[in-house]
């Protein structure tokens, strides 16, 4: 049975880690200097989803990968932090920058280098396959229908869009 998130209608922005939510943390080589990752398009639909509905989209990624410049291109996005090992720090930057509080944003992540981040706000999601340790230490975090690298980031939008216009 499908269960809706728990989330607000005031929330102002998505911040979100990168693989193992756009992703599902698969990585393909092709040789040792070309790899790529596969992204589904119902989570890109969830960025422009997001986007023309006045939610703002950030991404802050343990890792670097031509992926991530392609989304931030494609839809303009200003807040993209890759190569980010401690991720708070950033989180707090971001929150700063546009007067957010911790009820307007909502952060997605997957492994221990997304906890704090979690622990932080007051919506908190991640995936089903995500790391045992995000589940059994951020006490208020929420799963996702939808599978990590499969429409985890659109759902999360999808649930907050319609709160906004159904709320």
């Amino acid at each position: 049975m499908y269960k809706t998130l728990d989330l607000a209608q005031n929330i102002k922005m998505i911040v979100s880690d990168f693989d193992g939510i756009f992703t599902d943390n698969s990585v393909y080589f092709f040789d040792f200097d070309n790899k790529v990752k596969k992204l589904s398009f119902k989570d890109l639909m969830g960025v422009s989803v997001a986007i023309k509905n006045g939610i703002r989209v950030g991404i802050i990624s343990g890792e670097k990968s031509k992926e991530i410049d392609y989304i931030a291109e494609k839809f303009g996005l200003s807040d993209i932090h890759q190569g980010i090992r401690n991720k708070l720090p950033v989180l707090e930057e971001i929150k700063m920058k546009y007067n957010l509080q911790d009820d307007e944003i909502v952060y997605i992540g997957d492994d221990i280098n997304d906890i704090d981040c979690l622990k932080s706000v007051k919506y908190a999601i991640t995936v089903k396959q995500a790391n045992y340790k995000v589940k059994q230490d951020v006490k208020h975090v929420q799963l996702t229908n939808a599978n990590a690298g499969d429409g985890a980031f659109r759902e999360v939008v999808d649930n907050i869009v319609e709160l906004k216009n159904y709320g």
